[in-house]
C-alpha cells in the first residue's frame, strides 16, 4: 500500500511538471505569435512609409517640371502669334506634348479652369474682376496660372480671375 502511495505521488508531480511544461508552452506560443502580429505590422508600416517617401519624392520632382510647362505654354503662345518658322512651332510643340505626355503617365492632371464654377479646392482667386453676363458671376473667367493635380491631390492650385 505504502508503494501504490508512492507511485500515486509520483504520477501527481509527473502530471503536475506535464501541466507546468504545457502551460509554459502555450504561453511561449501566445509570445511568438504576438511577436509575429507585431513583425507583420512592423513590415506593412514599413512598406507604407517607404510608399509614400516615393510618392513625395515623386510630386516634388514633378513640381519643380511646372515652371517649366508654364514656359513651353508661354512660348507656344507667342509663336502662334508670330510669322516666325514653322519649324521653331512644330519643334516647340512636340518638346510640349512629349513633356505633358509623360508627365500625364506620372498621375499629372491638368486642372481645366476656364468657364468652371470657382472651387477653393481647385482654384486660388487672383482677382475678381466685373462678369461681363449674369452667368460669368461666380465662375473663372481667365486662368494666370495653369494649375496640376497629381494622383487626384492638388499639386498647383490654378490661379484664376473670377467673375463678380
Amino acid at each position: 500500500m505504502a508503494e501504490k502511495k508512492k507511485k500515486d505521488t509520483q504520477e501527481g508531480a509527473h502530471g503536475k511538471k506535464v501541466a507546468e511544461l504545457e502551460a509554459k508552452i502555450e504561453g511561449l506560443n501566445a509570445d511568438y505569435l504576438r511577436l509575429m502580429a507585431e513583425f507583420d505590422t512592423f513590415r506593412r508600416r514599413s512598406a507604407e512609409e517607404r510608399l509614400a517617401l516615393v510618392s513625395s519624392a515623386s510630386a516634388e520632382t514633378i513640381k519643380g517640371l511646372l515652371p517649366i510647362l508654364d514656359d513651353c505654354e508661354i512660348a507656344l503662345q507667342n509663336l502662334e502669334k508670330s510669322a516666325d518658322s514653322e519649324a521653331a512651332k512644330e519643334g516647340t510643340q512636340m518638346i510640349f506634348g512629349k513633356l505633358t505626355a509623360y508627365l500625364k503617365t506620372k498621375g499629372l492632371e491638368r486642372i481645366e479652369a476656364k468657364g468652371a464654377d470657382f472651387d477653393t479646392e481647385l482654384h486660388e482667386a487672383v482677382t475678381t474682376f466685373p462678369a461681363p453676363s449674369e452667368e460669368l458671376k461666380g465662375k473663372v473667367i481667365d486662368v494666370v496660372q495653369t494649375g496640376y493635380t497629381l494622383g487626384g491631390k492638388v499639386l498647383r492650385y490654378a490661379k484664376v480671375v473670377v467673375g463678380a
